[in-house]
């Protein structure tokens, strides 16, 4: 009995010593976390409350994470850090510990950024995200980033001197927002990422042309380079881009007319080209566009008569042509009840003068097929019969005072 005592109280030392590990790895990890200790204490230092499961279901508007399925501890793979205090640090070792991450995002947080990334994290990161957040971003924060598939940034000064400097390292990426960045610079002439979808430069300080060569962009759907000090033409090019689905190049100073090639775009949904400088007529290929849905180009120097019919302009969504003094509508073909903003044609396909110019004298309007006031009549009802009547009085008039004038005279002589 004795040697059983004796050999138990050895085993039950050695199960002790080789539970020690594993009860102080369950006393970092908090109640109800399965997250590595590391990344729970930099969560901690970053404002995330112990308490709760950081691995849980992420909140919708917050700080939030989402964890993998590892074990025995598992690891953050998306951060979003919202709405922060202005005290807020990101130190080094902080994002050290959080190399695992594939996703990262800021949301209303006005903190400093980091200097630089560890690289382990800048190689994991396959998202980043910056809404009116870091105060700034620079280029040497982006650079490292060569794994990325979608990168958004908005809101917030991006301290590049051109959009090549940031994606001539970012080979796999599928969706590019810098917008409101106060970006300046040209659009990149050479593409790196040919597999992008979505295209957004808005709101920048992009100056040149669109080069011809974004057509090497054939999987893109979205293009959107509205507001900037863009100029030139719409290339040719872009006829080859058929993925297009939604385009808008509005608040430039893009001129010359639509190329017929964007009637190869057949999946186009939205255009949006208003505030510019385009010229010319509006070509009739836009009605054969089944999916479009949303065509604006007013306010530019369009001309002639509008080639559509009120079954197509009923398809549309947004269909906007005002602002182009030079653009009429044939009121035959579209009911004057669209109130499209520009005036209906008169028969040589000229805009009409301001109807009140074309009202006859009794308060009723004179158009022909085309809106014009015809001047042709004649008759009773013509509006010019007065005017000649005034004519006739006057000249009957002067007949009879120079007949006065001349029987004094002639007295006066043959008195």
């Amino acid at each position: 009995m004795s040697s059983s005592k004796n050999t138990s109280f050895p085993l039950l030392t050695v199960s002790l010593f080789l539970l020690l590990p594993f009860s102080y790895s369950l006393s970092l990890t908090r109640p109800g976390s399965s997250l590595d200790p590391r990344q729970l204490t930099a969560l901690e230092s970053l404002g995330f409350p112990s308490t709760r499961d950081a691995c849980a279901v992420p909140s919708p508007r917050d700080n939030a994470t989402s964890c993998d399925a590892a074990s025995p501890f598992r690891h953050l793979i998306s951060l979003r850090l919202a709405n922060c205090s202005t005290d807020l640090d990101l130190p080094y070792t902080v994002l050290q510990s959080l190399s695992t991450l594939k996703s990262i995002s800021f949301l209303n947080c006005p903190i400093p950024p980091p200097r630089r990334l560890p690289p382990q994290l800048a190689s994991s990161l396959h998202s980043f995200s910056c809404i009116s957040s870091l105060r700034r971003v620079p280029g040497a924060l982006l650079s490292p980033l060569r794994n990325l598939t979608e990168l958004y940034l908005t809101g917030v000064p991006v301290m590049v001197s051109a959009p090549i400097m940031i994606i001539s390292n970012m080979a796999d990426l599928t969706s590019l927002t810098i917008s409101n960045a106060n970006m300046s610079g040209p659009v990149p002439h050479h593409w790196h990422c040919l597999d992008l979808v979505h295209l957004d430069f808005s709101f920048n300080r992009l100056k040149g042309v669109i080069p011809g060569t974004i057509s090497m962009l054939g999987s893109l759907q979205t293009l959107n380079l509205s507001s900037n000090f863009l100029t030139g033409y719409i290339p040719d090019s872009i006829g080859d881009m058929v993925s297009l689905k939604n385009v808008s190049l509005s608040n430039n100073t893009f001129f010359g007319s639509i190329p017929s090639s964007l009637s190869d775009l057949i999946d186009l949904v939205q255009l949006d080209l208003s505030s510019n400088q385009f010229n010319g007529s509006i070509p009739t290929f836009f009605s054969g566009m089944k999916k479009l849905r949303v065509l604006n180009l007013e306010n530019n120097n369009f001309q002639g008569v509008i080639p559509f019919n009120s079954s197509f302009i009923s398809k549309l969504e947004v269909f906007k042509v005002g602002g182009n003094s030079n653009l009429c509508y044939n009121h035959t073909m579209l009911s004057s009840k669209l109130k499209l903003g520009i005036a209906p044609c008169n028969r040589y396909g000229l805009p009409m003068s301001p109807p009140g110019d074309h009202l006859r004298s009794d308060g009723s309007d004179d158009m022909d097929d085309y809106g014009e006031a015809d001047s042709s009549h004649n008759g009773d009802g013509d509006h010019r019969g007065p005017s000649k009547v005034v004519l006739g009085v006057a000249i009957g008039l002067s007949c009879l005072v120079f007949l006065v004038i001349f029987l004094v005279c002639l007295s006066k002589v043959c008195g």
